[in-house]
């Protein structure tokens, strides 16, 4: 079996799209890569974990990835069930006017100083309106170029993104939490258990992490739960039960949280984005 597969969503002068589905089965390390062109990758389900020397990054729908040209790194899945992402390469010109300065490195080319930003639940929306409208040929050229830009230039700012600022042991710390999250997205944690699986106290646990990522820890998860509705709005015809296998514990309560982060209802947002559901189960 494939251990990934590729496929274009689109392709212009300005901007290549790609969906990119790793099927995970191999949990260490993979052989050392290098990327030729510098891609923004924003996994949309599953989770996966990027080595670049001694620093990690954990990729989830939370974060956007920056594969920087010419940097050697290493791929690994801690979390059973691989990932799927949208690989979005810009225009090196257009990228290096979208960038902010202080984000990037002297030099020639863009070649970003972190490996990751947070990005806001906006930017996820149009990470799903992205591949939800090239997958299916419902957005043309023009619109899925100008939704790209709009999602790079949401996931540098300064007002729309979020870079972590910590020691590499508190970094290390918020990752180990964010990959027991990932690993079970509609189990009801408690503080305690997640405090427990990565061995620290839950007053500590909450404080590292809302220094680290700017938000709390319960917020986050939501954040991750309803990015994978986001995903799955296109497979599912009854919304009640999308709600409870990510699990919410009601349609109210999962209609208002994802109307609250995104300004739309399920529904509102599957019939803006003319997705036709159909039954699925959540894996």
């Amino acid at each position: 079996m494939l251990q990934f597969s590729t496929t274009v969503l689109l392709k212009t002068k300005s901007v290549l799209i790609r969906d990119v589905l790793c099927n995970g089965d191999c949990r260490h390390k993979s052989d050392e890569e290098c990327a030729h062109k510098t891609s923004l990758v924003y996994t949309y389900r599953g989770v996966f974990k990027r080595h670049v020397g001694q620093s990690e990054a954990v990729s989830e729908a939370n974060q956007v990835v920056f594969f920087n040209r010419g940097q050697d790194y290493r791929i690994s899945h801690p979390v059973e069930g691989g990932d799927s992402c949208l690989d979005l390469m810009i225009d090196e010109a257009l990228l290096h006017e979208l960038a902010p300065k202080e984000q990037i490195q002297l030099g020639e080319g863009v070649v970003f100083r972190r490996q990751r930003r947070r990005i806001d639940p906006r930017a996820q929306a149009l990470v799903a309106m992205l591949r939800h409208g090239l997958s299916r040929n419902i957005a043309e050229s023009l619109e899925g170029e100008t939704l790209a830009l709009t999602l790079v230039r949401r996931s540098l700012g300064e007002l729309t993104s979020h870079e972590a600022g910590a020691s590499f042991g508190r970094q290390k710390l918020v990752d180990r939490a964010k990959l027991v999250l990932s690993s079970d997205l509609a189990r009801r944690w408690t503080l305690a258990e997640i405090a427990k699986e990565v061995g620290v106290s839950p007053v500590y646990l909450t404080q590292v992490f809302q220094q680290v990522e700017a938000i709390p820890l319960y917020r986050y998860q939501l954040r991750l739960r309803l990015a994978r509705a986001l995903d799955l709005l296109g497979t599912y015809d009854d919304l009640t039960m999308l709600g409870l296998d990510l699990g919410f514990s009601s349609h109210s309560h999962f209609s208002a949280a994802f109307k609250q982060t995104y300004g739309q209802t399920p529904a509102e947002f599957q019939r803006s984005a003319q997705l036709k559901p159909k039954r699925y189960a959540v894996r």
